[in-house]
């Protein structure tokens, strides 16, 4: 069943969205969510929004009001698996095809979830995902937009994901006893040298995203 809002055929079933955090940051993990939002989800999720316009704080409160109400799957890939998956695959793309269509793949098999539609951020050439999709059997509706965090299911996805991001980068932070910094940038470019000068170059492996052009302004070459 479906009915129309603004002119766009709307599935009455609800219909999943999948987003990701941290490719852009050089510490800490890359998070893919995907979530599956119906329209009974939509008046428990106030205030859910694309996590680039929350705080960290309002982000994390969210995740959980999601995660209570509505099916989801959360993948989170450590610097050190990251860092292994890039040395193997050469593409972030390619990870990133990867990890959304597990992420779908999972939130389909939960329980309550029937749909074919899926919406993701356009990230790359949406065909990269289709193929993944279709290879692993999933007869689905893939529509990858720009800006697709507009609509709430991908939204929701995005503060998952988001929140997720958060909670490792401060873990792995605990376990330097050295907080880490989000995103790139000079500050992030000093922090590496510091954790470098004390506890020798192969820190960053675990907690950083290595082929990122910080570690060669870090130590002047790549890290191998």
């Amino acid at each position: 069943m479906v009915e129309r809002h603004n002119g766009r055929a709307m599935s009455l079933v609800g219909r999943i969205g999948v987003d990701e955090s941290g490719k852009g940051d050089y510490f800490g993990p890359l998070v893919i969510a995907a979530c599956y939002v119906a329209p009974w989800h939509e008046a428990l999720l106030d205030g859910v929004m694309d996590s680039k316009k929350l705080t960290d704080k309002k982000a994390l409160a969210l995740a959980g009001v999601i995660k209570e109400h509505c099916p989801c799957s959360v993948i989170a890939v450590g610097p050190e698996r990251y860092n292994e998956m890039h040395a193997k695959m050469k593409n972030l793309n390619r990870m990133l095809e990867w990890g959304h269509a597990k992420a779908i793949e999972n939130v389909l098999a939960l329980e309550g979830v029937e749909t074919k539609e899926v919406i993701s951020d356009q990230f790359a050439n949406p065909a990269g995902l289709m193929r993944v999709l279709k290879t692993k059997g999933m007869d689905v509706q893939l529509e990858s937009r720009v800006r697709a965090e507009s609509d709430l299911a991908v939204a929701a996805a995005s503060v998952l994901a988001r929140a997720a991001f958060l909670r490792a980068l401060e873990k792995l932070g605990d376990g330097l006893g050295v907080p880490l910094l989000k995103g790139a940038g000079p500050g992030v470019d000093q922090l590496a040298r510091n954790l470098v000068s004390q506890r020798g170059e192969d820190v960053l492996r675990g907690v950083a995203k290595t082929h990122f052009k910080t570690t060669e302004k870090v130590l002047g070459r790549a890290l191998v």
